[in-house]
């Protein structure tokens, strides 16, 4: 396996490969990881106790998924059980940046990685403001080994 430190990912959620996901070669499409990531960062959240609903956001902010990366490195089939770790490795001024890796839950095989980068904004402006501090202190609470921007 890739040199993926798994300990660091205490977010962890399983997902079942469905049958609309799977291409005509039978494999899970590139596009599904997509979800399978969306599906592990909405857990973590709801783990750390930081709701990111319309409600519970400040009415003046947002946040804004601006870069996905994502390595396949083996293929998910139809029925395979996926596990999804997910991670905030790193806070700077007003952004951060979760980390992803699904592993195939019958043989521990990692099946990819994943980057995303999120800015937090103004609601009106779309101009970048700093990460809110009750935000970090959720995930300093989660992250022992966070990257932060002090």
């Amino acid at each position: 396996m890739k040199n993926i430190d798994l300990p660091l990912y205490k977010n962890i959620i399983e997902v079942s490969v469905r049958n609309y996901e799977v291409d005509w070669q039978g494999i899970v499409h590139n596009a599904n990881y997509l979800h399978y990531y969306e599906v592990g960062r909405m857990n973590y959240f709801n783990s750390i106790g930081a709701s990111i609903d319309i409600n519970s956001i400040n009415s003046h902010t947002k946040i804004l998924l601006v870069r996905n990366e994502i390595n396949y490195i083996n293929s998910a089939k139809l029925f395979d059980e996926l596990i999804v770790h997910t991670r905030i490795s790193k806070i700077g001024n007003s952004s951060f940046v979760m980390q992803g890796v699904i592993i195939k839950k019958a043989t521990n095989e990692l099946i990819s990685d994943n980057s995303a980068f999120h800015v937090w904004v103004d609601f009106e402006s779309n101009k970048p403001i700093r990460v809110p501090e009750n935000y970090r202190q959720l995930v300093r609470n989660y992250e022992p080994n966070l990257d932060e921007a002090k």
